[in-house]
């Protein structure tokens, strides 16, 4: 198929979408893959230049701009993936047809992205990369437990103020029952 004809159908089912928003949308299909395909930009733009972009629509988890085997060059396309999957929903709406240095970028989604064949050249760090996805950890919160002497100080702080609460209801207790003898 024509990569032309494959974008004007996208935005022609984008636009349909917008006619009717009862209907299921088209992007359900791709609902189990964060993963986008770009292609059309030019060949000088690198990997940095490329999440600058698309960063705009989400946290960008991993890139493979494809690259020429021998000289190392770009051939103007790649697969990203977003952190969240509705990120991917954005991108494909907002960027498929946009013009950069007068190139005419098309963006779509990817079901099921598999990782490059190559892996054997490629290093260890990179194939864990490649594999795993460079997104941070989520952080998860430590159960906040206090430690023996903070326990303890704050015990006896709240014992201290219930014996100033005792003793001055016990002085203001005694005030009464001395002033009706």
């Amino acid at each position: 198929m024509n990569p032309l004809t494959n974008m004007r159908n996208v935005l022609k089912l984008s636009e349909l979408e917008l006619k009717n928003p009862s209907a299921k949308s088209w992007h359900d299909m791709y609902r189990d893959s964060a993963w986008i395909f770009i292609a059309g930009f030019p060949y000088t733009l690198s990997e940095g230049d490329i999440i600058c972009v698309f960063s705009q629509y989400g946290e960008i988890v991993n890139i493979n701009l494809v690259r020429d085997s021998k000289t190392g060059k770009s051939k103007g396309f790649c697969f990203l993936c977003y952190e969240d999957q509705r990120s991917t929903v954005l991108a494909v709406d907002n960027l498929n047809g946009i013009k950069i240095i007068d190139r005419t970028l098309r963006v779509d989604h990817v079901a099921d992205y598999k990782p490059p064949k190559d892996n054997d050249k490629l290093d260890e760090e990179t194939l864990r990369l490649y594999m795993e996805g460079c997104a941070p950890q989520p952080v998860t919160k430590p159960k906040l437990v206090p430690t023996e002497p903070e326990f303890s100080k704050s015990n006896n702080i709240k014992q201290e103020k219930t014996k100033r609460s005792k003793s001055s209801k016990e002085k203001k207790h005694k005030k009464r029952r001395n002033s009706s003898d």
